[in-house]
């Protein structure tokens, strides 16, 4: 089994699912019905990505209850991750059983894959917006492979964190892209300069250190702020 980061999330709280056993991992909790923004991590990496731990140490701190959401696979200690379908179903029983102890608005996201998930369920699960950190557009060199209808699926405001060296679809690449949609209104993206899929930036291009993870908490603060 995969144990959490301690510095990272404590406690842990596991959930059956239809799927398995998946664990919600409360990185900072706030007192009363605050919002509460659930984040999934991607299909190579866990819930220790420097994005994920850097939103989730510091939003709660702006009032966002922070919670982190590990899928039945990674915590069974499988290295492949399920199919599409089985983890929009444990996610959808992880963010029932979450909206049942943390009552209040939610925001749901994660990073690659999991921000497919998050987009793919949003608005089924009612959450009041999307976030998106390194949204995969497609396989690295495979533009034909488009997940572009993924992110069009939500109705509600999404927000992408989206790195210029992102080899599965940068900054440029998505916002073209998506300026040819009419429907994509609702998607805000933001440049993460110089960053690529996994948000590191070359410690040339880094200029003040950990700028590139300053911008992406500073943004999924002020999007989560504003949609609840």
């Amino acid at each position: 089994m995969t144990g959490p980061d301690p510095d990272v999330a404590t406690p842990s709280i596991m959930v059956d699912t239809p799927v398995g056993e998946g664990r919600l991992l409360v990185a900072g909790d706030v007192a009363g019905e605050a919002p509460t923004l659930l984040l999934g991590h991607g299909a190579s990496g866990g819930l220790n990505a420097a994005d994920l731990t850097a939103v989730a140490k510091r939003l709660p701190d702006a009032g966002v209850r922070v919670v982190l959401v590990q899928q039945p696979w990674k915590t069974a200690g499988r290295k492949v991750a399920a199919p599409a379908p089985t983890l929009d179903r444990a996610w959808h029983a992880l963010y029932a059983e979450a909206t049942r102890r943390w009552p209040g608005p939610v925001v749901v996201g994660g990073r690659s894959s999991g921000a497919r998930v998050a987009c793919r369920t949003a608005d089924v699960d009612g959450a009041a917006g999307v976030v998106c950190l390194s949204f995969p557009l497609h396989p690295p060199g495979r533009p034909e492979k488009s997940r572009l209808a993924e992110l069009l699926t939500p109705t509600i405001p999404v927000l992408v964190c989206q790195g210029s060296r992102n080899t599965f679809g940068g900054y440029d690449e998505l916002t073209g892209h998506l300026a040819e949609q009419p429907d994509a209104a609702n998607v805000t993206v933001v440049e993460i300069a110089g960053a690529d899929h996994g948000m590191k930036v070359r410690k040339a291009d880094d200029d003040p250190p950990g700028r590139a993870i300053d911008l992406v908490v500073a943004s999924v603060r002020e999007f989560v702020t504003a949609v609840v």
